[in-house]
């Protein structure tokens, strides 16, 4: 178990190494960006997500459903549903229950996006470090050096795969007016949730791992709807011509290339 426990720890440390270095590129940004790039990198989060959510959470989903004897499509539309009511409840909720203070509201911030931003990656990294605390389990049960060595392949795939998820935090926070320290911070805070929750499942790996299916939409349903809700409107709000949906299909491809190669 102690073994387990430190591979875990040290797989899941590099994902969210992975996701503050995305979240650094904040830092290559001298001033606030035109409008222009402000819309191109909503748009490219949006991408980044809806690929997350096909490759990263909906088709491991199916596979895992039906590994364990189920039909595919009933967690993954299911999970889906529940990960959808739930963000839609926090919509409802945040404005209520969130005190000003808590807002950045410099510049053009949208506290609601930001919220939900942040929420949704965050909501999605969970359920890859309880993967890769699944991983580092069996192997260590198992004893298995193959087993040790896919799940080290995985915890290499989740960690690359975070670095773009990272920068679709922090670099559209920033183009809304925040300062980059928070916006890094946000970026970064957001895979700090893969190690805590990857030790979590070693040590509950038996219980866990029949949920998987459930938890992978859960994530995939929250991180469309803000997609759809927020990313993608905002994107193409004013008169841009074209670049919100070219930014979209930027991060879209570019995230569906790390998620089948690396997968």
């Amino acid at each position: 178990m102690t073994q387990a426990i430190l591979w875990a720890a040290g797989g899941t440390g590099f994902t969210a190494l992975m996701t503050a270095l995305g979240a650094a590129m904040v830092f290559l940004f001298r001033h606030t960006a035109s409008p222009l790039l402000h819309r191109v990198m909503l748009g490219f989060a949006a991408g980044v997500m809806i690929a997350a959510s096909m490759w990263s959470l909906l088709i491991p989903a199916i596979e895992e459903a039906q590994e364990m004897g189920m039909t595919g499509w009933i967690p993954a539309a299911g999970g889906s549903v529940m990960g959808i009511a739930f963000l839609l409840l926090m919509d409802y909720l945040l404005p209520r229950l969130t005190p000003d203070s808590f807002h950045w509201r410099e510049g053009e911030t949208s506290p609601r996006r930001t919220a939900m931003l942040v929420l949704a990656v965050t909501l999605h990294n969970i359920p890859e470090g309880m993967a890769v605390g699944i991983s580092f389990a069996l192997a260590a049960q198992s004893g298995d050096t193959a087993l040790m060595t896919a799940a080290g392949a995985l915890a290499m795939g989740i960690g690359i795969q975070n670095f773009p998820e990272g920068a679709a935090i922090s670099l559209p926070l920033r183009q809304e007016g925040m300062s980059r320290p928070k916006a890094f911070a946000m970026g970064a805070a957001s895979g700090l949730v893969e190690p805590v929750f990857a030790l979590l499942t070693v040590l509950a790996a038996g219980s866990i791992q029949p949920l998987m299916p459930w938890l992978l939409s859960f994530a995939a349903g929250a991180m469309l709807y803000v997609v759809v809700e927020e990313l993608i409107p905002e994107a193409n709000l004013s008169q841009g011509g074209h670049t919100g949906t070219l930014g979209v299909m930027a991060g879209f491809l570019l995230m569906m290339i790390l998620d089948v190669a690396l997968g």
